[in-house]
């Protein structure tokens, strides 16, 4: 456990001493900011159902930018095979890669928290969909993360890391649209597989076991597949 929380620090010292990590910050906090302004001049509503649709894309758009070098570049540079032989097990250091890139995700999320502050001073917000959208976003973006690491540790190229885990973060967001075209049991098998269909009940204030169990299983799975891929490096 001391290594792990020793690696973990190490890894969010890193993120932070790169431009990357504020560069996708302050993309994803001026988009969000120039959304809730115009929305709530516009439709005079107290609610922030718009702003996690929007975060959820531009999480798909920026989690690969995070993730990309993680894996990538410390196997191109070589300094990955010094990390697999010192005395780490593979799976202390995913986790805290993962670790490090969901505190990057905490302080993005956590930044647009001023927006329910702001509707709360100045309105009568529904609290429910606000707090269940929040856990939906975190929910999304370890996913995403999850699975933009195993990418990573899958190639020494960070850019087709990048590309890879974008295109693949789009395919699963509208992949409900292919399974309207599909007959049953397909569409459902499909839908299943869908991030938009499991993220949209936090979004709107409904919260399902079904939903938290497919992210949960999604990150599990995606963290065993990287240290699946560094065991065989």
């Amino acid at each position: 456990m001391s290594q792990m929380a020793t690696l973990a620090a190490k890894e969010v010292r890193t993120l932070f001493t790169s431009p990357i990590a504020y560069a996708v910050i302050a993309v994803f906090i001026v988009l969000s900011g120039y959304t809730f302004t115009v929305s709530l001049f516009v439709s005079k509503q107290a609610t922030l159902v718009h702003i996690f649709f929007q975060a959820a894309v531009q999480l798909i758009l920026l989690v690969p930018l995070i993730t990309m070098r993680q894996f990538a570049e410390e196997r191109r540079s070589g300094t990955l095979e010094l990390l697999l032989t010192a005395p780490i097990r593979e799976i202390d250091i995913v986790v805290a890669k993962f670790i490090a890139c969901m505190v990057v995700l905490a302080v993005m999320t956590s930044l647009t928290l001023i927006y329910a502050a702001v509707l709360s001073a100045y309105g009568d917000p529904d609290w429910g969909p606000i707090y269940s959208g929040y856990v939906g976003l975190v929910m999304l973006g370890a996913a995403l993360l999850s699975i933009g690491l195993m990418i990573s540790a899958l190639t020494t190229n960070q850019i087709v890391a990048a590309v890879v885990s974008l295109g693949l973060f789009g395919i699963l967001w509208a992949i409900d649209t292919l399974a309207s075209l599909l007959p049953q049991p397909f569409e459902n098998w499909l839908l299943g597989l869908s991030l938009l269909a499991h993220f949209t009940p936090f979004a709107v204030g409904a919260m399902y076991l079904s939903d938290f169990g497919f992210f949960l299983t999604v990150v599990l799975l995606g963290i065993f597949l990287t240290v699946r891929a560094l065991a065989r490096s």
